[in-house]
């Protein structure tokens, strides 16, 4: 049975190494991972965002954060699955608990940053309503692997 909690102290090293994972396996950290990754209380919870984490008997599996943009706007963000949990439904429940919990919030766009050799996560945010940004309208990224950028509008 798969559950879905919410940050808790001592997740730090959990987020971290979930992330370093999925990240050095495809590309390589970047100073804006490091940032993240080495203090999410201060990076990501502290100005509002969330992180969730995927657990199978109380083991974390996979997590995602929501990483706040503005007052009616989230970045999803820092989504992993362990390579033995992909493909099973587990990002995708990661991803719904995010987009819930953004509504919930009163976020009116949620938007992301991926790779376009990411096939499995483009699938999934496609799946989930995500419609990639047109070249004029993606701004900048600190991330060199971004090659893609994304949004949903919620209701």
């Amino acid at each position: 049975m798969v559950g879905i909690r919410e940050f808790q102290p001592g997740d730090e090293a959990i987020f971290r190494g979930l992330n370093e994972e999925w990240i050095t396996r495809h590309f390589r950290l970047e100073a804006k991972d490091e940032e993240a990754l080495g203090n999410p209380r201060e990076t990501i919870l502290a100005s509002g965002g969330r992180i969730f984490f995927a657990t199978v008997d109380d083991q974390c599996i996979g997590c995602c954060a929501l990483l706040r943009k503005g007052d009616a706007e989230f970045e999803i963000g820092k989504m992993a699955v362990t390579p033995a949990h992909q493909r099973t439904g587990i990002g995708r429940k990661l991803l719904i608990a995010a987009i819930e919990a953004a509504q919930h919030a009163g976020t009116r766009r949620l938007y992301l940053e991926t790779n376009h050799t990411l096939t499995p996560a483009l699938t999934l945010y496609e799946s989930m309503g995500f419609q990639r940004l047109p070249a004029e309208r993606v701004k900048p990224s600190p991330y060199e692997r971004s090659t893609v950028a994304m949004e949903l509008f919620l209701k």
